[in-house]
């Protein structure tokens, strides 16, 4: 699905190159999409993100958004889900020699009509401080989460507290 006419218009309004009446920039959902193309955009819009096979995470991703000019890949959203009411918004990224075009939000507002086609309820992200007001924009509003960085070591009053609860356990036959 491709969705340019709104796109184009905001991002003339938003600073296009002067003259450009119609940006050639497009909207598709779920365009087919190679890891080379992917990964040279993050690799362009985020220091030290690294390389890595999208294709399994596509496949399990309730859709994604392709931002394109001419054929350049200069825009995506991936919306990762539960199966059942919750969507995730993950991924979000413009290439730094279109941002502050609008391309972002379009990305994020596109990936909320996808999801809410798919019959999901709740729509997730999980951003830094610094991107507050670009998903305020988009109108996510703050709500409490919990994190565990699983890429740490377990802290050692965890251990200890499941050491305990083992213990327990088996002491009591379980």
């Amino acid at each position: 699905m491709a969705c340019s006419a709104s796109l184009a218009a905001r991002c003339d309004r938003a600073g296009g190159p002067e003259g450009d009446s119609e940006l050639a920039i497009t909207l598709h959902r779920n365009r087919p999409i190679n890891n080379d193309e992917l990964n040279a955009l993050r690799d362009a819009a985020w220091a030290h993100v690294g390389d890595q096979d999208w294709q399994p995470i596509l496949r399990r991703s309730l859709g994604w958004v392709c931002a394109i000019d001419g054929e350049r890949l200069v825009g995506f959203v991936n919306v990762a889900w539960d199966g059942g009411v919750h969507a995730f918004v993950l991924d979000t990224t413009v290439h730094p020699d279109h941002q502050q075009r609008g391309i972002g939000r379009s990305l994020v507002r596109e990936a909320t009509a996808l999801s809410r086609e798919a019959g999901a309820e709740w729509l997730h992200v999980d951003y830094d401080d610094e991107l507050d007001s670009f998903y305020r924009g988009c109108g996510f509003r703050p709500a409490p989460a919990g994190l565990i960085d699983l890429t740490q070591p377990e802290p050692d009053e965890h251990r200890r507290d499941e050491a305990r609860n083992q213990t327990g356990a088996e002491s009591s036959g379980s």
